[in-house]
């Protein structure tokens, strides 16, 4: 399973263009791609083949510019209706593309042929598109994993958002922190900082939440984690003997350090979920699943805290899921700024 990172989502303006009648080449090419891209929706060139993953679209889509002869690599891929949209960065300059679902062709841009009426209901700025196309199965008590890159800006942005909705339930969620099977900031010190999290939740469990929202508020140095350790009174004997271990047990240190190992020949592997990357096609950092399946949320308190309130059995709903949380989202990265739900990953 090769999945291609991701990392930033840029809206590109587009600019008005004067002097049509002066330039009737301009006319001819907008006109072109107005074709195609109607083409393409029509399924006029037989995009029947098997779809494939956002990630491997966008790994496609780098393998091609560079037989181009250009240097690239993915910056983000997001799921647009029929399209993936993947930001490309070449030389310096991001650059958006839709890829088709089969990862057979591509454009790089595509025009309405109508408006889109708002979602008036939409009260949590929510920019999701994705859908979801499996009901999830509800239980007396849900399991919660949220899979994350500890330094990616979206998985910070989701962590910050999904702890004051498991503060509220407690102890009637079964929440676990994940981590995708790769870490995409190697030199923050990201793989070090991912096990150190894994172990406080392994024999400290009571203190994972209170350091994450320590270490979230700060700018995820190894110094700051250190203050929080020190803050939320962790045990960093026990702490130790355990990062040890686990480095021993899932080859962190040996997969950081043997680049022949790594995806794609740029990231590490981190295989500490391996086994539950692999069940649930984790590709990027935030992914949430309960309860076995993939769920689509918005990234703030309220919207997080009635995705997982759906999952109980009827009757068996806590009063907790009435708790009233802030709609807006935090910023992605460090920090506890207000910002705008996305649906963008790394």
């Amino acid at each position: 399973m090769e999945n291609q990172p991701k990392e930033h989502i840029v809206h590109v303006n587009r600019e008005r263009r004067h002097g049509m009648r002066d330039k009737p080449w301009v006319v001819s090419t907008i006109a072109l791609i107005i074709l195609v891209v109607l083409l393409l929706s029509l399924n006029v060139f037989n995009i029947t083949g098997k779809v494939v993953s956002a990630n491997k679209a966008g790994e496609k889509l780098v393998n091609f510019a560079e037989s181009q002869g250009l240097e690239a690599k993915v910056s983000s891929v997001e799921k647009e209706g029929n399209f993936y949209l993947v930001t490309l960065l070449i030389e310096g300059q991001e650059l958006p593309m839709y890829v088709t679902k089969d990862g057979k062709y591509f454009t790089n841009y595509l025009y309405p042929l109508e408006e889109e009426e708002e979602e008036s209901n939409n009260k949590n700025n929510n920019q999701n598109t994705n859908t979801q196309t499996q009901e999830i199965p509800k239980s007396e008590k849900p399991t919660v994993d949220l899979f994350v890159m500890s330094h990616c800006p979206y998985g910070t942005q989701a962590e910050k958002g999904i702890i004051p909705a498991i503060e509220a339930l407690g102890d009637t969620v079964n929440f676990n922190l994940r981590f995708v099977y790769y870490v995409m900031h190697p030199s923050a010190g990201e793989a070090e900082e991912q096990t150190r999290q894994y172990c406080i939740q392994k024999e400290q469990e009571s203190k994972l939440l209170p350091y994450l929202k320590c270490f979230l508020g700060k700018t995820g140095t190894a110094a700051d984690s250190e203050a929080c350790l020190t803050e939320v009174k962790i045990d960093k004997t026990k702490l130790n003997s355990c990062i040890t271990k686990a480095d021993k047990e899932f080859k962190i240190s040996e997969n950081k350090n043997d680049q022949s190992k790594w995806l794609s020949g740029r990231y590490p592997l981190f295989n500490i979920d391996k086994q539950l990357n692999e069940l649930y096609d984790i590709g990027g950092s935030p992914t949430l699943v309960i309860n076995g399946v993939t769920v689509n949320s918005a990234r703030d308190p309220a919207s997080y805290l009635d995705s997982i309130c759906k999952s109980f059995s009827d009757g068996k709903v806590p009063e907790a899921c009435g708790t009233k949380l802030s709609t807006t989202s935090y910023s992605a990265g460090f920090g506890y700024n207000a910002g705008t739900s996305t649906n963008a990953q790394c």
